[in-house]
């Protein structure tokens, strides 16, 4: 048990706000799925204001990418050569865009683009979704932080003696 405790805050957080996103985005009609991708893309980002960043910006600029290929395809009577090259050239671009700090999250680049593919080419759908997702992982983050402190109880520290001699 000593293994699992120090993930039950984790553990609950994220379970209880998975069903909290699953039960609001079927009755809203948003994307369910894109959100966990998101999500995770959070976490596997290093988590924090830094896993935000750079999950939701690889998120978004794969999602532009994505975007950039169905419209071009549209010009080209979606031709599997053309598709296939602009894949080739999206795939270079999500890689070396990582220069840029903030695009450094490589996967979350592609699973933009993999998502807003999956979606059948739902721009706003994945947007909302991937924004979404972005925002869950921190506040799960957070929550599961302060469920994660409740759970352990306050912290005893030995006390020391006063340095101070009596007089």
């Amino acid at each position: 048990m000593n293994s699992i405790k120090p993930l039950l805050g984790i553990g609950i957080s994220v379970g209880v706000l998975a069903g909290v996103w699953t039960w609001t985005s079927v009755e809203l009609a948003l994307v369910t799925w894109v959100a966990f991708v998101a999500w995770a893309c959070f976490f596997a980002a290093g988590g924090g204001t830094t896993g935000l960043a750079k999950g939701l910006a690889a998120n978004l600029a794969g999602i532009f990418w994505g975007w950039a290929i169905s419209q071009g395809l549209e010009g080209l009577s979606n031709s599997t050569v053309a598709l296939a090259v602009m894949v080739t050239v999206a795939g270079f671009v999500l890689c070396v865009q990582a220069a840029l700090p903030v695009l450094s999250f490589i996967p979350g680049g592609f699973a933009g683009t993999a998502v807003f593919f999956g979606t059948g080419f739902d721009l706003a759908g994945v947007l909302v979704a991937v924004v979404a997702g972005a925002l869950l992982g921190i506040v799960s983050e957070r929550l599961g932080a302060a469920l994660q402190s409740a759970i352990d109880g306050p912290t005893h520290t030995a006390s020391t003696p006063d340095a101070t001699p009596a007089t």
